[in-house]
């Protein structure tokens, strides 16, 4: 999963070349104040793009193809490419033995693989970009991207902070690609449906939404095998860093990069959008959060069994609180020291719905005291309700999110886990992490789009360089 430095120069890669900071319009200005981290694409005019028809061959390259996602994207996509009428044109590493075996893989030419991604994107027959990236060069490849006229599928979490959250936003606001974020449980049936029931007041006040994704590895998680051949040599490691200030080539980092918070948020940035991007789906009118608490620990030091690693920067289990302004209140706990998760469940004053783990069941269950309201109902009125349990929805699968995401590339519609839930989902995270390292709980102003404490105290959020870990 690694990428390119978009705003290197030729001769070298200087902190000044990722930091910019003049802004062309209010928003963007706004956003610059307040977070005080890079501004991407802003030298670049957006490009329109080619148009799209119904029947039309869709140019792909995935960029990062590491192993875990990039790769998953990398194979699958070709795999699938007849079905799906696309394309797999380039691929884009920081590493050389990643893009002999993404040209291997999907019968490339070597004028197609890439260790720039700006060269990637000069391309007329690219038309959407996969960023698989490490979190850090989420935005400023997809801003790239989007500035290229090209549709962006951004794998979880949209970007490390949160100002970059907000100039993809209105970049893509902007520019009228299509983006997604690869959070594919948005796909599955169940979620859908439960927003349908929701919006129709079914389950009354929506009260509470829960989910977790936990995990137990003995040996710590993220502790991926580090490749013999990754090197100096073979891989740009000053490109790989992108924005996060120079330090010494780390093998260790470059392949465990999840655990360590220049990089990464850890879990909230890893597994709790998978969990964060259906529950807000689900409630039929995603909401940017007006308070968000978290915590996380870690005293179980599952590094410790794997000699020469590190530690962990970040925690081994989070929870996570977010209350939106209608009332609704999400919980979500994430842990790689305890694998039992209850499972996925939403509550409202009337009944509850309860979600099968890959999104392919849901079940309204009435609260008791209002079961007489359900009575006397049809076996097809039951049935819609969802009081009779609805089996066999699609189920989460992430063959079936791209596909999502090409088909709206070509009718232009909104994709199962597009912007407008993006922005939201990863205001969120952002003020997750903010919380939990800064021991603070988060209120957000949607209009200001700043952060305050309990107080009314404003806070800086986090990006590179403002704390001794990012």
């Amino acid at each position: 999963m690694e990428q390119n430095n978009n705003l290197a120069t030729a001769g070298g890669d200087t902190r000044r070349d990722f930091i910019k900071k003049a802004a062309t319009a209010a928003a963007a200005v706004a956003t610059v104040n307040a977070f005080k981290t890079p501004v991407y694409g802003q030298n670049q005019a957006p490009s329109s793009g080619r148009v799209i028809g119904a029947n039309d061959r869709i140019g792909v390259a995935v960029i990062g193809v590491g192993e875990g996602i990039g790769k998953n994207h990398h194979e699958g996509i070709y795999k699938n490419a007849a079905a799906n009428n696309v394309v797999v044109a380039a691929a884009c590493d920081l590493f050389n033995k990643r893009r002999d075996w993404a040209k291997a893989k999907a019968g490339l030419k070597d004028s197609d693989v890439y260790s720039d991604h700006r060269k990637l994107l000069e391309r007329n027959d690219i038309d959407a970009v996969v960023v698989a990236t490490h979190d850090p060069w989420h935005a400023p490849i997809a801003i790239d991207a989007m500035n290229a006229g090209k549709h962006v599928y951004c794998e979880k979490p949209m970007t490390r902070y949160l100002s970059e959250a907000f100039q993809i936003y209105d970049t893509v606001k902007k520019t009228g690609r299509i983006f997604t974020v690869g959070s594919q449980g948005c796909s599955a049936g169940a979620w859908h449906k439960a927003a349908e029931l929701i919006r129709g007041g079914k389950i009354g006040t929506l009260v509470w939404g829960q989910g977790y994704y936990c995990r137990n590895n003995p040996k710590g998680e993220w502790n991926y095998k580090i490749e013999d051949e990754s090197t100096p040599e073979n891989i740009d490691w000053n490109r790989w860093l992108g924005p996060v200030s120079k330090r010494p080539f780390s093998a260790d980092a470059f392949h465990r990069w999840r655990k360590y918070y220049p990089y990464c948020s850890g879990l909230l940035g890893d597994l709790v959008p998978h969990r964060l991007h259906p529950l807000m789906l689900a409630s039929g009118n995603p909401e940017f959060p007006n308070r968000v608490m978290s915590i996380g620990t870690k005293h179980v030091h599952t590094d410790r069994l794997t000699p020469g690693t590190p530690e962990r920067d970040v925690p081994e289990h989070v929870q996570l609180v977010a209350e939106f302004p209608s009332g609704y209140m999400v919980t979500v706990t994430c842990s790689t020291v305890n694998a039992k998760s209850p499972g996925f469940v939403i509550y409202g004053h009337k009944g509850i719905l309860q979600i099968g783990s890959s999104g392919e069941v849901v079940e309204m269950v009435p609260e008791k005291d209002f079961t007489a309201e359900f009575e006397g109902l049809s076996e097809t009125e039951r049935k819609e309700l969802a009081l009779d349990p609805i089996k066999g929805l699609q189920s989460e699968d992430i063959r079936v999110h791209e596909k999502n995401w090409f088909d709206c590339i070509r009718t232009g519609k909104q994709p199962n886990a597009g912007i407008d839930l993006a922005i939201r989902v990863q205001t969120v995270i952002a003020l997750a992490e903010m919380s939990e390292r800064l021991k603070s709980v988060c209120l957000f102003d949607e209009k200001t789009r700043k952060v305050t404490d309990g107080h009314g105290k404003e806070i800086q959020p986090i990006s590179y360089g403002t704390l001794p870990l990012s």
